[in-house]
């Protein structure tokens, strides 16, 4: 396939035209990629009665904690969440990973990552939050990292 690309810098929207003969699922793959670029994913999570937003970079991991879903930013500030887990996962896009039924993490935010035992992995982020990996998610996990 020939790719032709054109820089405008001054372009406000920019929009791309593919002229294909028939769709095929690594074509709307790239659609949907090449979609998703142009959005802005915006969080916004509650902490002592007030609404913030947050970018998405600046998140360490999401985790439930008894009937709450919070998160946990760079100072590991606490924050509410009202979406539901499996929603965040599909906004937050390659930058995070599951890693049990209720944990998902902010891969570039991991500090280190540690064997222990019944086969399940110990977790710590850079602000010092840990969590674990569980056996259902390990292999998940370790073919993300590529290890």
């Amino acid at each position: 396939m020939r790719v032709e690309i054109q820089i405008e810098p001054g372009r406000k929207d920019p929009y791309a035209v593919l002229h294909i003969a028939r769709l095929t699922p690594s074509l709307q793959a790239a659609v949907a990629l090449l979609e998703k670029e142009c959005e802005e994913t915006i969080f916004s999570a509650q902490r002592d009665g007030k609404t913030y937003i947050l970018e998405p970079d600046t998140i360490e991991i999401i985790r439930t904690e008894g009937r709450e879903l919070v998160l946990y930013d760079r100072q590991k500030k606490r924050f509410l969440l009202s979406k539901p887990l499996y929603e965040l996962e599909k906004l937050l896009g390659s930058s995070f990973v599951r890693i049990s039924k209720s944990a998902l993490v902010n891969i570039r935010r991991i500090s280190h990552v540690e064997a222990s035992f019944n086969g399940t992995m110990e977790l710590v982020m850079k602000n010092g939050v840990e969590e674990v990996i569980t056996r259902s998610y390990r292999q998940q996990f370790k073919e993300r990292l590529g290890v």
